[in-house]
């Protein structure tokens, strides 16, 4: 005999006047999530309650119905209804739809409400949205209806640029949010389908190589020729730009390339044809130019533009209140935000009248040129006033010399004509005498060098002698090469080179390096002398720490750590790492890091599994040893970011023990006396030194 199915009878429900209800104790919700009371209160208030509230009667001592229900589930619609009473939007007589329950305990009819509801699905919520956007709401709306952030909308909405396919994968629970939310960055389905695809059977499949996948070939928004066109360029010529509204992406992604290149170029174009105008021989056009560029190059120096009366005083006022405000913060922890502020503004006003424009001679513009570029931060770079050498002027001949070798200068200043005499080639035959009256005769060549060898002797021993303008002379000599271009305006055989880079490394111009280098020569370009006649006079001025700075950024330019296959030199690397000890070379710190372009795209992967394996340990490295080399390479630069690992050539090698008789590390260096303590007391005299000490000439030795 069958058994027969017990039929389910459903609690009943009515309306219930507000006044009539409580919260009840049993409720199971104590702790506050999702959307507040208040928001609650008004969206009921929008469309009515939406849902019923769950009630059970409350008995008095005996048993006895009082008429008072209470609520066990549905405390905060409650709430939000007691909230609408008390603003008098809603009477407290107003009947509420109420499912009386009975039988069981309070305690399960809240708890069975709450776990048992399941939350909209995103992709459900997606569609809902997209309905609504549909019938003519706003993104804006939606979100003030549904109390939620615009963004939350529009990114929900976002996700109509995601092939159907791979919404169904999501909707079968195939991928995350987060993977699908990646897929956005294109609106391309047949490309986000084939990524998905390809990883269908890879180990990683993070939204950041989603990404990277779907914009591989694109140029970012932060790329500084994007920001020297301009976005909105680009994109009103019909350039399309990916962007992701779930990350933050630097502005997205430049699509396509070649169109931004050819913007760029046009823009630069139209910026050097203004240049034209100003009368120089040539002007050179190109996004980037390789670093070292100028060698070899000379730069006209140019005459700055007079500050107006008016200009003056507005910069002195600046520079006043400037000093004011650094002298009464200096003891301050922190500057207050506003100070803070005031002050930079006053360095760009500053740095605006140190910027004016510069005068050149209208000869030197006739035969100089101009470099047009991008900067690093995306700006325009223009280098004028570059002569090269082919149009350097020819040299004049000096009056009088009626076509013959060029006159040289003489020790004593004078102009003097050089004189052939013809003799035996006796080195002690006498030298003619000549008839006193017809004059003094010019001294022979062969006397003059004889008398300057004795000159030139005596001068060395008291330069031996007087560190200090030992000291100017070398540094005026360097000055001469660095900064006065093809001078031979000094007595010392020493010269500098400046090597020039044969193989440009990526981003090698515009590291912080070489701005820094550039702009320190910039500075001291503006404090040297115009003229190379006046630049001793101009060192002999400053004060030995500015001596020591110069010589120490004249020095720099000769350094060459360059280890090529047709120059390689094992003492002379081994000392540039000497110099790379005694001044705590760090490339990390200097601003390198390892990238698919400078390092990672041009080893094979077992050295990017060994730099993943150093940096981030085994674990990491076994995250991504199974990768093809480019999608390794990429992965890779993404680990070591921040970890300042670098290859082996870039290293520092350890210091080693000091010797035994050395008290100081190894590499450690000190700066002369005489200019450690800038006076003329003979510090630096090797005479002058207690005979108990070691002598400098005994240190070198050592």
């Amino acid at each position: 005999m069958a058994t027969a199915v017990q039929k389910i009878t459903l609690s009943s429900s009515r309306d219930i006047p507000f006044n009539k209800l409580v919260l009840s104790q049993a409720n199971v919700r104590r702790v506050k999530a999702g959307i507040s009371i208040e928001e609650l209160a008004e969206d009921i208030a929008r469309r009515t309650l939406l849902q019923s509230l769950s009630v059970r009667a409350v008995a008095d001592a005996e048993g006895q119905e009082t008429g008072m229900f209470e609520v066990p589930a549905g405390g905060r619609r409650f709430r939000a209804l007691e909230l609408l009473v008390k603003q008098k939007r809603m009477a407290k007589t107003q009947p509420v739809p109420c499912v009386v329950r009975e039988g069981g305990l309070g305690e399960e009819d809240s708890l069975a409400e709450n776990v048992q509801r399941v939350a909209l699905h995103p992709l459900d919520q997606f569609r809902a949205f997209q309905t609504l956007r549909e019938k003519g709401l706003s993104e804006e709306e939606i979100a003030a209806r549904f109390f939620v952030n615009p963004t939350v909308v529009k990114q929900r909405l976002k996700l109509a640029a995601v092939s159907d396919k791979l919404l169904d994968v999501y909707a079968e629970d195939g991928m995350t949010l987060e993977q699908l939310m990646a897929f956005t960055v294109t609106n391309d389905h047949a490309r986000q389908e084939q990524v998905w695809e390809s990883l269908a059977h890879a180990f990683n499949k993070e939204p950041y190589y989603i990404r990277r996948q779907l914009t591989e070939g694109a140029v970012r928004a932060a790329d500084k020729r994007a920001r020297f066109v301009g976005v909105d360029t680009y994109e009103a010529a019909g350039g399309v730009v990916l962007r992701d509204l779930f990350q933050h992406d630097d502005g997205g992604w430049l699509q396509d390339p070649a169109l931004l290149d050819r913007l760029v170029i046009e823009k630069l174009q139209a910026e050097a044809e203004t240049l034209r105008a100003e009368g120089w021989k040539w002007i050179a056009v190109a996004p980037d130019f390789p670093y070292g560029h100028t060698a070899g190059l000379r730069r006209l120096s140019g005459e700055a533009v007079d500050l107006t009366d008016e200009e003056r005083a507005s910069h002195d006022a600046l520079k006043a209140e400037y000093d004011r405000l650094e002298e009464e913060y200096a003891q301050a922890d922190e500057l207050p935000d506003e100070v803070d502020q005031r002050l930079g503004e006053i360095e760009t006003a500053l740095a605006t009248f140190e910027a004016r424009a510069v005068v050149y001679d209208p000869t030197e513009i006739a035969r100089a040129g101009v470099f047009v570029s991008i900067d690093a931060d995306g700006d325009l770079r223009i280098e004028r006033g570059y002569v090269r050498p082919e149009d350097e002027a020819p040299a004049e001949p000096v009056e009088g010399s009626d076509g013959d070798a060029p006159a040289a200068d003489h020790p004593n200043g004078a102009i003097q004509r050089t004189v052939i005499t013809v003799g035996s080639g006796d080195s002690s035959e006498p030298e003619p005498e000549g008839d006193e009256d017809d004059g003094p005769r010019p001294f022979s060549e062969r006397l003059i060098t004889e008398l300057t060898a004795h000159r030139t002797l005596a001068l060395r021993d008291a330069l031996a002698n007087d560190p200090n303008t030992a000291f100017v002379a070398v540094l005026y000599t360097l000055c001469l090469g660095a900064f006065y271009r093809m001078s031979s305006a000094t007595c010392l055989e020493i010269s500098a080179k400046s090597t020039t880079f044969n193989a440009q490394a990526p981003g090698l111009a515009d590291c912080a390096s070489a701005n820094a280098i550039e702009a320190r020569h910039q500075q001291w370009a503006k404090q040297l002398p115009k003229a190379e006649d006046d630049l001793w006079d101009a060192l002999v001025a400053f004060d030995s720490d500015s001596q020591a700075a110069l010589f120490a950024h004249c020095a720099s330019l000769s350094v060459n750590a360059v280890d090529d296959p047709w120059s390689r030199g094992p003492r002379r690397l081994a000392h540039a790492d000497t110099l790379a000890r005694a001044v705590n070379l760090d490339m990390a710190a200097a601003g390198w890091s390892p990238t698919v372009d400078n390092y990672l795209g041009r080893v094979p992967k077992a050295r990017i599994l060994e730099a993943v394996r150093e940096a981030k340990g085994e674990q990491s490295a076994q995250l991504i040893d199974h990768l093809k080399k480019a999608d390794m390479a990429k992965e890779a630069e993404r680990l070591l970011g921040g970890t300042g690992w670098l290859p082996e050539p870039l290293r520092t090698p350890d210091v080693q023990a000091a010797e035994a008789d050395g008290d100081g590390e190894a590499g450690a260096t000190t700066l002369p006396a005489f200019l450690a303590e800038g006076d003329d007391d003979g510090a630096g005299d090797p005479t002058a030194s207690d005979p108990e000490e070691p002598q400098p000439h005994a240190v070198a030795a050592e």
